[in-house]
């Protein structure tokens, strides 16, 4: 990406995720067994169940956390560099340590988007800024944790598709 073109995206992000609360609270409470209820302080809520009956395990909502949280950046990026998407999902695995803490060892992402006249270098640029810089979750988790990213795109204009 030209340097002119790095120096645009930038000043456009400027006061991206300026506007976020601080402090976070969200209370989990036992509902029975090994199932918890979680909600944010807006009131969203999401079910944790150790036995995934009822619930997701923490471990997947952190996975989901991780996905989502760069899943919105980079769409957000990709639309302030003029992408025209018209998909955009996200697979996202994770490897544990085998003996606790069962933490994170390795995570791999892979992006797969569909639109219009996708720029590879974009994608990677917008990925990056991601990673480096914005996303909240990623910076979040532990700095020895080897976390990979991957992306397809599918360029509905030309009918090519291409992998990093």
């Amino acid at each position: 990406m030209p340097e002119h073109e790095k120096e645009e995206l930038e000043e456009s992000l400027t006061g991206y995720k300026q506007k976020i609360n601080y402090v976070s609270k969200a209370t989990v409470t036992w509902d029975k067994e090994l199932i918890f209820l979680g909600r944010t302080q807006e009131g969203y809520e999401i079910e944790f169940d150790a036995h995934v009956q009822w619930g997701c395990k923490p471990t997947d909502a952190l996975l989901l956390s991780l996905a989502g949280c760069m899943g919105i950046d980079v769409v957000i990026f990709l639309q302030k560099m003029k992408m025209e998407l018209a998909n955009f999902k996200v697979d996202i695995t994770g490897e544990r340590n085998a003996t606790p803490p069962q933490y994170f060892k390795k995570v791999d992402i892979v992006l797969h988007l569909t639109g219009k006249n996708l720029n590879a270098k974009k994608v990677a640029r917008a990925v990056s800024l991601s990673h480096e810089k914005y996303c909240s979750v990623y910076n979040s988790l532990r700095k020895d944790m080897d976390v990979k990213v991957l992306y397809n795109i599918t360029d509905t204009a030309s009918h090519h598709e291409l992998a990093n």
